[in-house]
C-alpha cells in the first residue's frame, strides 16, 4: 500500500498561529544546498525567489524537496501574474505563493483565479502527475487543495499603495507584502527606500493592513527600519538574503586580511 501523506501547514496557518512578527530570508542564488542552510537556521520562513534570480523551475522543485524537512515555512515568488507559469510552481509543491507587481482589485482576481481550481478559479488539473499531491498521495487533494495554498501578493507602486484596502479584501488575498525598492522607484526615488515619502507610504500600508486584520509583510534589510516596521505590527519580515550575507561576509574576509583592503585593483590581482 502506498504511503498516504499529509502536506504541511500553509505560511497562512503559521501567520494566523503566531503571537510574533515571523522573521525570514531571502534565497536567491539558485541553490538547493544553500537554501537547506538557510532553512536549518532557526528563521521562521524562506522566500525562494523567481523573480529576480535564476531560478528555473527544476531549481525551484530541488529547493522545496530540501528545505522540507525543516520548520522553515517557503514561500515561492513568481516571476509575474503568468496563470501558466503559476500552475507549474504549484503542481512542483509550491503551496505558498508570492505575486509581484499587484497593482489593482483586477490584478489579484486573476492572481486568485490562477492559484485556484474551477469552479472558483482557472487552474489545470493535473494532480495525478505532480508533486503537489504527492501524486495522488495525498488524499482528496482536489477538494483540499484550495485550502492547502496560500496567496500573497506586493504592493510595490505608488498605485498599489492607493489600492491596498481593496486589493486585499479580495477573496482569497491571504496577505500583502510590501516591496520598498520598486515602490521608491514608482515614487520617483529609485534606490531611495528610505526617503520619507517612501518611508511614509510604507507605513501607512502598514496601518491600513493592521486595521483591516490583513496579514502584512515587509522587505527591511537595515535594522533599524525592520524594527520600526515590526513596532509597526508587521506580521512577516524579510531581513536578509543568502546571496547578500554572502557579499558582505567575503568583504569583511578580505578587509581583514588582505594587506591592503581598499585597493580594489590588488584583490583583483589575487
Amino acid at each position: 500500500m502506498p504511503i498516504r501523506v499529509n502536506l504541511p501547514p500553509t505560511f497562512r496557518d503559521r501567520l494566523a498561529q503566531a503571537d510574533r512578527t515571523l522573521v525570514g530570508m531571502w534565497v536567491s542564488s539558485g541553490n538547493a544546498l544553500n537554501a537547506e542552510i538557510c532553512a536549518g537556521s532557526g528563521l521562521d520562513w524562506l522566500l525562494i525567489d523567481g523573480e529576480h534570480s535564476h531560478n528555473t523551475l527544476e531549481l525551484i522543485l530541488a529547493q522545496l524537496q530540501a528545505v522540507a524537512a525543516y520548520p522553515a515555512t517557503p514561500l515561492v515568488r513568481v516571476p509575474e501574474c503568468n496563470t501558466a507559469l503559476i500552475k507549474q510552481y504549484l503542481d512542483i509543491g509550491a503551496q505558498n505563493l508570492l505575486v509581484p507587481m499587484v497593482n489593482t482589485v483586477a490584478d489579484a482576481e486573476k492572481a486568485v483565479a490562477a492559484v485556484r481550481y474551477p469552479p472558483h478559479g482557472v487552474r489545470g488539473v493535473g494532480s495525478a502527475l505532480a508533486r503537489a499531491s504527492r501524486w495522488n498521495r495525498v488524499d482528496d487533494y482536489l477538494a483540499a487543495a484550495n485550502g492547502a495554498v496560500s496567496l500573497y501578493v506586493q504592493i510595490e507602486t505608488a498605485e498599489a499603495v492607493q489600492n491596498a484596502r481593496e486589493i486585499a479584501a479580495v477573496d482569497g488575498i491571504d496577505g500583502v507584502f510590501i516591496g520598498p525598492s520598486d515602490l521608491a522607484a514608482s515614487m520617483g526615488h529609485l534606490g531611495e527606500q528610505g526617503h520619507p515619502e517612501v518611508v511614509d507610504a510604507v507605513e501607512t500600508t502598514i496601518r491600513a493592513m493592521t486595521e483591516l486584520g490583513v496579514s502584512v509583510g515587509v522587505n527591511a534589510f537595515a535594522p533599524d527600519a525592520a524594527r520600526r516596521y515590526i513596532e509597526l505590527g508587521v506580521t512577516f519580515i524579510l531581513v536578509a538574503a543568502d546571496v547578500s550575507l554572502l557579499a558582505r561576509a567575503s568583504e569583511a574576509l578580505a578587509d581583514t586580511w588582505l594587506p591592503s583592503a581598499g585597493d580594489a585593483a590588488e584583490r583583483a590581482s589575487y
